[in-house]
């Protein structure tokens, strides 16, 4: 049976046994203060961002885009940080539930930190940046407008809303333009080979002409909801969007990124070469691990993670029986043909056997299973060659559109199969298709924490459940382990090569040489994950701090609880309030660990 914690019932979740003891009209009249606050905040947020509603599946605005890219959206954020958190000032903390302590204590953190990022020095340079080729909007709002991501295309109305967001998407993208042209005019601009790629996404997205855009693919799968009249009105509806409106507005961020914004682009990667860039970054690595780390530290980290690992992968190597350094096994493991599927089937295949074993396994460590289901897809052709080797795309709370496991397949040589098991367990099962369709399914909580989150967490607690493989039954063939560290290995080096960049003046070079060196990955990921790291700097710092401290917390509640520590239970204390910042999740754990003694 599916356990999922509720915020307000004090049986559902042991961490509650920590409250204060105060009269229940007091209790009441905060939470319910707290709760109307949360509610006000986030119907606030839904219209400014009806995207956000969209892949909830709330259509109340499925006509509308959003202000992107607009001063008077960016003032409106910044001014509903700042509500919110007057709002809370209004509400005595001391006389709420332990659990909307946590609420309380997560919905501050998150608008403090976001709070910062509106400060004139950050603003700065972020504005002035808005295309990059992992976080632009022409990276996933093709997809979305396709048929084949979070929109509905179930009525006639779901197609009419989709013609109408187009056209504010073309508006966008002539945004794009405008704030790239201010940062020409600042001196700030992405490094050239950020412009080069992203110029090779709308390449992709103009290769099809009109009836192979994925623009146009919508009107190529009707569903039976729409006749024969209504499809032949919206195909010509749609052919002349991508013909007069689509196509020229792509055409325009071509001409205009080739011509204009590549000749004045920057040679150098680093944020540390931008002025004000040190002061961002700094920012940017308290906003992605929700701790007030700096680059210095991190780095030293991932040094010593390096090494420890390395020392594992030593391990595995002697147990294949390889007789040869660790930097020969390396380049024995990419080019053996045996690791290389031969079709894209293939490794499909390899990922549908891997979440058979871990299913056959996976109720022995969780308690709490989602009832949204999982499909695995190849990334779409249009975004493949610059993706990472897989990603995660949530489905709706009610279940009516799955989760997605994308699983990359271009450049088909380097998609070893002894990695397969790790990135099944990161994605899908119990990684991100856990925790994030358990939080969304979990109505008890509030939107914010439902749906929203931090990468420290969400990723954090992807790349733990990595560690789970003896307990789900994967990862017995050393080969496949050695997929395991190697995956462990990235989240290590990211430390180490993302701070090398943006804080200690790396060049491109000088960071893939350092993956290929201290890993078995391929180049073509090696030079993808340095590319993404020098596109959204400080985000890739996030796995491997949420990983370690969710294992020091492991670690202390089994010193604390001994014989009586249930893993069944640590994993439903992780996950039944949805992601938290590290300081509250840590807040959360040891008030769980002291209700338990």
């Amino acid at each position: 049976m599916r356990l999922i914690a509720a915020l307000l019932l004090a049986a559902a979740s042991p961490v509650i046994a920590t409250a204060e003891t105060a009269p229940a009209a007091e209790v009441e009249s905060e939470g319910v203060k707290l709760r109307r606050l949360f509610a006000a905040s986030d119907e606030g947020n839904l219209k400014r961002n009806p995207l956000q509603a969209l892949f909830r599946g709330d259509l109340r605005f499925a006509d509308r885009l959003g202000e992107y890219l607009t001063e008077a959206h960016t003032l409106a954020e910044q001014r509903a940080a700042e509500r919110n958190l007057a709002g809370l000032k209004a509400i005595d903390r001391a006389k709420l539930s332990a659990v909307d302590r946590i609420a309380y204590d997560v919905f501050r953190t998150d608008n403090e930190i976001e709070l910062r990022g509106y400060q004139p020095a950050v603003r700065r340079i972020t504005d002035v940046l808005p295309v990059n080729h992992f976080s632009g909007f022409q990276t996933f709002y093709p997809e979305v407008a396709s048929g084949e991501g979070g929109a509905p295309f179930k009525t006639v109305a779901d197609y009419e809303n989709n013609l109408k967001r187009n056209a504010q998407y073309a508006q966008v993208v002539d945004r794009m333009i405008a704030r790239a042209r201010t940062g020409m005019a600042r001196g700030i601009t992405p490094p050239k080979l950020v412009v080069r790629n992203v110029i090779g996404q709308v390449d992709n997205l103009l290769a099809g002409g009109v009836e192979k855009s994925l623009f146009y693919a919508p009107v190529t799968k009707f569903p039976d909801t729409v006749g024969p009249g209504e499809r032949a009105r919206l195909t010509k509806l749609y052919a002349a969007q991508v013909r007069d409106v689509l196509n020229p507005a792509h055409q325009r961020l071509r001409a205009f990124l080739q011509n204009e914004y590549l000749p004045r682009a920057r040679d150098t990667v680093g944020l540390s070469a931008v002025p004000g860039g040190a002061g961002l970054y700094e920012y940017l690595i308290e906003s992605n691990t929700t701790l007030p780390l700096k680059a210095e530290e991190v780095h030293r980290l991932g040094l010593s993670e390096v090494a420890r690992i390395l020392r594992e992968m030593e391990a595995q190597k002697a147990k294949v029986g390889f007789n040869g350094t660790l930097p020969q096994f390396f380049t024995h493991l990419r080019t053996d043909k045996r690791f290389q599927p031969k079709t894209a089937d293939e490794l499909r295949l390899a990922y549908e056997a891997a979440g058979r074993k871990v299913d056959a396994r996976v109720r022995e460590q969780f308690s709490l299973i989602p009832k949204t289901p999982l499909e695995i897809r190849p990334v779409p052709a249009f975004r493949e060659k610059t993706a990472a080797a897989g990603s995660y795309q949530r489905g709706t709370p009610d279940g009516s559109r799955p989760g997605v496991f994308f699983y990359n397949s271009y450049d088909l040589p380097n998609r070893y199969l002894w990695g397969v098991e790790t990135l099944y367990l990161h994605e899908a099962v119990p990684g991100h298709h856990f925790q994030v369709s358990l939080a969304q399914e979990n109505e008890a909580l509030p939107a914010f924490m439902r749906f929203g989150g931090n990468t420290a967490f969400v990723e954090g607690w992807a790349l733990y459940v990595e560690t789970l493989y003896p307990e789900l039954g994967v990862e017995t063939d050393p080969y496949q382990r050695m997929g395991g560290l190697n995956d462990e290995m990235l989240r290590a080096m990211r430390l180490v090569v993302d701070t090398g960049l943006h804080a200690k003046g790396w060049s491109r070079e000088q960071a893939i040489k350092y993956m290929l060196d201290n890993s078995p990955m391929p180049e073509t990921d090696a030079v993808a994950e340095v590319e993404r790291y020098i596109a959204i700097p400080g985000q890739a710092l996030a796995y491997k701090v949420g990983q370690l401290t969710i294992l020091r917390l492991k670690a202390e509640a089994k010193a604390a609880l001994g014989p009586r520590f249930d893993a069944r239970q640590f994993h439903a204390q992780v996950l039944d309030t949805g992601a938290l910042p590290m300081p509250v999740l840590e807040a959360k754990l040891r008030g769980w660990m002291a209700s338990r003694r």
